[in-house]
């Protein structure tokens, strides 16, 4: 869903370079010295307006965390909770999910979170889903060899899509959830703003662990 245009955002971006890059291309094998320190690395692909990836930096110290987002709007709302918590092991991008091996190295990421992605339902548009195979190959090229991709959605549709093109890519599955917030394995879910809403009218949600 697009954002309703902010006259703040791109100024509020402009005077945050510290927390985020506009032009990222070029940067591969640079990320770890944006941060204080050096720590495993893991990318959320569309963020929205940042619930989950801040929580994530919050609860999880040793770890960094980049959120990726192509829209403006969303992202300066991600910085506005990033210029007031001043986290260490968040940084931002304004960038395309499309080019993610233009902007990391080959194996700089330890994992990839997919949440609530466009499902483009339209059988179509299948190549701009998030884990269309084209997709699948950028993943694999910028993770370690032992890097875990999540992925998150309420559309069955695109759950039993993803489920498929991850197995027909050779990914072996550390969890299928077909109700994550009802599943006993399940203990340390951090939702995203849409999840929370949803979940709370009693929608179902869906999640795939996996590796390459």
């Amino acid at each position: 869903m697009r954002l309703r245009n902010k006259p703040w955002a791109m100024p509020l971006i402009q005077a945050h370079p510290e927390f985020i890059t506009v032009r990222p291309a070029g940067l591969q094998g640079q990320w770890q010295a944006k941060f204080d320190q050096a720590r495993p690395l893991f990318l959320e692909v569309g963020s929205g307006k940042g619930k989950f990836i801040t929580e994530m930096a919050q609860a999880h110290p040793d770890q960094n965390f980049i959120a990726l987002e192509i829209q403006d709007v969303a992202i300066a709302y991600i910085l506005r909770k990033q210029v007031e918590l001043q986290l260490p092991n968040l940084q931002l991008i304004l960038g395309d999910g499309a080019d993610l091996t233009d902007y990391f190295a080959p194996g700089e990421v330890d994992g990839v979170f997919l949440n609530f992605s466009d499902p483009w339902p339209k059988t179509r548009h299948e190549k701009r889903r998030l884990t269309y195979k084209t997709f699948l190959d950028q993943y694999k090229a910028i993770m370690k060899p032992d890097g875990v991709l999540q992925f998150k959605t309420d559309n069955q549709g695109f759950f039993e899509f993803s489920l498929v093109s991850m197995n027909n890519y050779g990914m072996h599955y550390e969890l299928v959830a077909l109700d994550l917030h009802r599943d006993p394995r399940v203990s340390d879910n951090i939702e995203t703003e849409y999840e929370h809403k949803f979940s709370a009218k009693g929608g179902r949600i869906y999640e795939l662990v996996a590796h390459f």
